[in-house]
């Protein structure tokens, strides 16, 4: 027992210093990433108080980039990836020989040998997938158009691991003699992954379905580890990375109707082990070799930052994307990646360098990484405040119904639980990438798309749906996509979420079928309520509560009717001043006198005389 008091006094460090630097870099803007690997750092190299299985917690680490790219996978529909091929096998494939060549040549000029060159050189072309995706996660922008062009290159990055590897043994000093290409090798690598496809297509399904209707909730989490373990074991021993077998399980598994239920069991442990490898990469640091040569890893990495940038902007453009799009990507993805230290570790063993340079460059790397918070940030400045807008991608592929309902906020949540449950379906497009990420794990057919845009209108639905809902958050967006339907489509019916009086009479002026505060109904009931719990008959209640909504329909419908065509217009209403429908009054029935008003006495007189009351003193 006493033994493993060490051990377990290093996993609550580890935890706690997760928990605590993670929380603090969240909350100051710079993500949980770089707190993970300031946590290690600070653990590790500067006060040594976790000092032993590095490597091991480097390893277990591994297995969340491992459940991230599952769970991306899961996203991600056949159909959707082959439309990417473009960017995956395309700019992809540019970016890794052309940043790696560059750097390889680069690198040549100094005096480490051209094989050491090479591997170093592709080495850092490769981008962090554990880094990258992370934060694009945190951010909700995996499906931006610049997080797909990202995620592609990235992914084309993981295959290239696979022949960067193979190709080490020729790069070894003695290793380009009687090595060749091993024909069984390869084949039985292609044929892992061909069982790997078809056991996905075939045997996955049946499985979880016999296990759902098992009914036990641990036994469906049991085995969703297991089949991301398993994939990823396969590929592996069939010489492919990990990350890549749990990618192609996750595609194959996108389209099952257990998709969502994997994919909430799975994330607790990405989220974990994901955070553990960041902490294992700032542990692995060798602070002697970063003391030594602490101006050479200053100047190394953001050099490293800006070559790779400088390459990959102009080959996203040429590639057909946006300048926004080229720009975000090419500041996501400039860092080092985490197959750089499989790699290098690989390169070492092989005697292409030795273990110090070794240690250089994985704080090289460790570095870059640090620095990507930064670069990412500053992209985000440099591509204006409309590129979110403008990348996100758009597939209506399905859309139409009945019911198409703009913005699903909390408003727009509630009332779609009506109208699903009386069977209707309905199409639902909302402007917010992470809400629309959060309501596709439940199942609901909602799209990216702004309800200002007639092209996204028509592709939604809007010419064969019933009625409209418009439950936007903002006034003058609802007001703006209003207009719009009203132009374009005026025999559509809208239903409106209002803001507040003002609102609805500004929706009114429009012409809108049907409006209504989003605070009117609730607050009735909530008053309601408050009456019950006081003693009053549920009769009583109800015509009361009648009363209160007749009574303030009625004095909507005069104000309305008295701000028609005079002193305002639709595009500047004049605002009416709310008021009471009833006064408060006093314990024996008497009108409560208002604050700041005169004495009730003295405003009978001045009535009874036709004088105008002076202002309060």
């Amino acid at each position: 027992m006493e033994e493993t008091v060490p051990l377990f006094l290093e996993i609550l460090l580890i935890l706690g210093g997760g928990i605590v630097a993670g929380t603090l870099f969240k909350r100051i803007g710079l993500g949980t990433v770089l707190g993970y690997l300031f946590a290690g750092i600070v653990l590790g190299p500067v006060f040594r108080v976790v000092e032993s299985g590095q490597s091991e917690i480097l390893h277990i680490g591994e297995l969340g980039v491992v459940f991230l790219l599952f769970i991306i996978g899961l996203e991600l529909k056949p159909s959707r990836l082959w439309a990417l091929r473009r960017q995956i096998f395309g700019l992809g494939l540019a970016q890794v020989v052309l940043t790696g060549a560059a750097l390889s040549l680069a690198l040549s000029f100094l005096p480490l040998g051209w094989r050491a060159a090479t591997v170093i050189g592709f080495g850092f072309a490769l981008s962090s997938t554990a880094f990258a995706l992370q934060l694009l996660e945190e951010a909700g922008e995996l499906n931006t158009r610049f997080g797909k062009t990202s995620f592609s290159v990235l992914l084309f990055q993981d295959l290239a691991i696979v022949p960067l590897l193979a190709a080490l043994p020729l790069l070894a000093p003695g290793g380009s003699e009687g090595t060749g290409i091993d024909v069984r090798e390869v084949a039985m690598s292609f044929a892992a992954l061909g069982a790997l496809v078809l056991s996905g297509r075939y045997l996955l399904n049946p499985l979880f379905r016999i296990l759902a209707n098992a009914g036990a909730r641990e036994v469906m989490i049991a085995a969703a580890l297991f089949v991301v373990l398993a994939s990823a074991l396969l590929m592996a021993l069939a010489g492919f990375s990990m990350a890549m077998g749990a990618f192609i399980a996750g595609v194959l598994l996108a389209e099952s109707n257990y998709r969502h239920e994997l994919e909430a069991n799975i994330d607790p442990f990405r989220g974990l082990l994901l955070g553990l490898f960041f902490i294992a990469v700032g542990l692995s640091l060798d602070i002697n070799v970063i003391a030594a040569n602490w101006w050479i890893i200053l100047l190394a990495a953001p050099a490293l930052l800006l070559i790779k940038a400088a390459i990959l902007f102009p080959l996203c453009l040429l590639f057909g994307e946006s300048r926004q799009t080229a720009l975000r990507t090419a500041l996501i993805l400039p860092q080092g990646g985490e197959f750089a230290f499989v790699l290098f570790s690989a390169a070492s063993s092989a005697a292409i360098f030795d273990g110090q340079i070794g240690s250089l460059l994985v704080s090289v790397v460790t570095l870059s990484m640090a620095l990507t918070p930064l670069a990412d940030y500053l992209g985000r400045r440099l591509s204006g405040e409309d590129a979110e807008l403008e990348e996100l991608e758009e597939d209506f592929a399905g859309a139409g119904a009945d019911i198409l309902m703009i913005g699903f906020s909390r408003f727009g949540q509630m009332a779609a639980q009506v109208l699903l449950s009386s069977g209707h379906d309905m199409t639902i497009i909302d402007s917010s990438a992470e809400r629309i990420k959060s309501a596709g794990r439940f199942g609901f057919r909602i799209y990216f798309g702004s309800g200002l845009r007639r092209d996204v209108l028509l592709a939604a639905g809007v010419r064969q749906a019933k009625v409209v809902l418009v439950c936007t958050n903002k006034p003058e967006v609802t007001n703006g996509i209003v207009d719009l339907i009203r132009s374009e489509f005026p025999e559509t019916r809208l239903y409106v979420r209002s803001y507040d009086r003002n609102h609805s009479l500004t929706l009114r002026e429009r012409g809108v079928t049907f409006e209504l505060r989003e605070t009117l109904e609730s607050a009735l009931r909530f008053g309601g309520e408050t009456l019950r719990e006081l003693g009053l008959e549920p009769s009583r209640i109800a015509e009361i509560v009648d009363d209160v909504r007749q009574r303030d329909a009625e004095r909507l419908a005069l104000q309305q009717a008295r701000g028609a065509g005079v002193g305002g217009s639709v595009l500047a209403p004049s605002r009416v001043t709310p008021e009471p429908l009833s006064r408060p009054q006093r314990g024996d029935g008497t009108e409560r006198q208002p604050r700041g008003a005169p004495p009730r006495y003295l405003r009978e007189a001045i009535s009874s005389s036709g004088e105008t009351a002076a202002p309060p003193s």
